[in-house]
Order: structure tokens, then sequence, then C-alpha cells
């Protein structure tokens, strides 16, 4: 079924009904830094060897062009576990064949630094993470609002928050309409990058909608989490973890009551590989420091790969914030 002139609405909306808070949250690299917890630990014999990375002011993309033209090495041989944020500071891995990693630390700059490396069996490939770990300043927050932040938050750590795509995701000046023009082959994107991504923005609009109209329904319901239909898919078969439909094909479908929902969110033309995605995550190793003097609060926690620190962010602050 083609989807025409139909947006969805992708903006997080939050289980929690507290009044919106003001504060400042800025993504820079004192403010905001994310390192990757690696999926397993490294072989420490192989063909390939891992760069542990610092880097800032820098996105993955920039980084592995630099690599490639630093160690003469093609782009498709270069292997990274997640994409990481520019305005930041970022820890993340990135393989390299071993035969070309003799001249690494040419790579090295004001912005970019490999801090440790390891042999492995294996080239890293996308979803090679746990998670990761974040740590963020929240600056002007008003010494008032400080206990119902700690209460909101203690909330979450219980009972969990929605897996949305945060703003990031669909880009500054990318529209559905645009994605969809890719997706159908009205707009053909040679840039296969370009295009990749396009596609998964596509794919999160429906997924971010989808998982709004779920909350709206468990809102309705006073839960405090979200609330299970039949016909739901749970992660694992855990009758626990509900998971949302990444529209695509070769990907099993809901039925039932949350079928209703689910197929006003989807698309049955799109060719991209279609999957399942965690609908509900918990927030892990919490710690908290709010300097007085500088009515900032400081954030220390992990969260599962492939969610956002900034929905984090917007679900204390009860608000979108792009």
């Amino acid at each position: 079924m083609r989807i025409k002139n139909n947006i969805p609405n992708i903006k997080r909306l939050f289980i929690q009904n507290h009044d919106s808070i003001d504060f400042v949250f800025e993504q820079n690299k004192d403010d905001f830094y994310v390192q990757e917890i690696p999926l397993n630990k490294f072989s420490l014999t192989g063909n390939n060897l891992i760069l542990k990375i610092k880097k800032q002011d820098t996105s993955t993309w920039d980084l592995i062009k630099l690599i490639s033209k630093k160690l003469n090495i093609e782009e498709s041989y270069i292997g990274y576990a997640g994409l990481k944020d520019k305005n930041a500071t970022t820890i993340q891995y990135i393989s390299i064949p071993l035969n070309k990693s003799r001249d690494y630390k040419n790579i090295n700059n004001k912005n970019i630094q490999v801090i440790e490396t390891y042999k492995h069996n294996q080239k890293l490939k996308i979803g090679d993470l746990s998670g990761n770990r974040f740590k963020i300043n929240l600056k002007d927050i008003q010494e008032n609002d400080l206990d119902k932040i700690y209460q909101i938050v203690s909330q979450i750590q219980k009972h969990g928050m929605p897996n949305y795509f945060g703003y990031q995701r669909f880009g500054n000046d990318t529209t559905f309409e645009q994605c969809q023009k890719v997706v159908y082959g009205e707009v053909i994107e040679k840039n296969k990058k370009l295009r990749h991504l396009l596609t998964s923005a596509y794919q999160s609009y429906f997924f971010n909608a989808w998982l709004r109209h779920r909350i709206e329904l468990s809102k309705e319901q006073e839960s405090n989490k979200l609330t299970s239909l039949e016909g739901d898919i749970f992660l694992n078969n855990d009758n626990k973890t509900i998971t949302g439909l990444m529209v695509g094909r070769k990907v099993i479908r809901s039925k039932q009551k949350a079928r209703k929902i689910e197929e006003l969110y989807d698309d049955m033309y799109i060719h991209e590989k279609g999957f399942r995605r965690t609908a509900w995550i918990k927030v892990e190793n919490l710690k908290t420091k709010y300097n007085k003097e500088k009515n900032t609060l400081f954030l220390d926690f992990t969260l599962p790969k492939s969610s956002y620190a900034t929905v984090f962010i917007e679900n204390i602050a009860n608000k979108n914030l792009r």
C-alpha cells in the first residue's frame, strides 16, 4: 500500500503528566559525552585491528573518510559498531585490516586520538555494541525544580521510557516527503550513504508515530508504562518487552488488536528489509550530581544500543527539544 500525503506525527509524547521543566541542554564537546560499550570482548588475535578512538567535533562518517585517506584503505574495509554524534566528545571503536594498520597514529589530530588498540578476529559491524554510556550536563536548573527532576528520573528508572528515535534521526532539513520520494524511486539518490539515511528516517517516521499512538492508549489507562495489546510481538517472546514495526519486507507483523493500530503506520511498498524494534527501554547505572553554584545537574547513565540520550532528556523536560 502506497501511503501518500499522510505525514506521520513524530513528536515525542511521554507517559509522565508533569508540567514541562525548563533548563538548557546543549550538544557540544564539553556537555555531551558518549562512550560505546562493546558487545563482546575482543579476541586479541586475528587479522583486524580495533582502534579505540576519542573524538570531538567529528562525525563518524568524517572519521571513516579520514582513516581511509590517511591509511589508504577503502571505506568498505573499515568497520564500526554505531554512528556517534558530531557535536560531542565520543569514544568509539573502529576496525581496520591489520595489514593496513602500521601507520594508524597518522590519524591523530587535535580532535581525534587513538587511545588504545586491540587485535580482533572479525571486522566490526553495525550493532556490535551492547549499549552506550552517557555523561551530560543540564544547565540553568532552578533549585525549586530539582526535587521534581529527581522524582521524574526515579520514575523513569523504575518503569522505563519509550524508545523513540531522537530528533537527530530525521535531520534538520529532511522532510517526510523527501524520504518517501527516495523510497518510492521518484527521486534517484546516487549517494549510497545518504540513500540509506533517508530510507532509515522514513522507517523511523512510522515507528515514532506508532509509538506515540500506543502511549496515548497507555495514558488513557493511566498506566506508567506501555500496555500490551492482543497480538503484540515481544522481544525474544518474553511477553514483557513490546516491539514496534520498522516497515519493510521480510518482517513479522503483529496480529489482532495490535495489528489494527500497527497497520495505520505501515507501508508495504518499501523494499528495504524491515525488522522489529524494542518499544520500551530501561535507563541503567544512573548517577546524578548537582552543582548549586553553577545551577548544573550532571547525569551519568547507560542506555541499550540504538537508543537516544536526547529522548531521555526530553522525557525529563516533558517536551520536544526540536
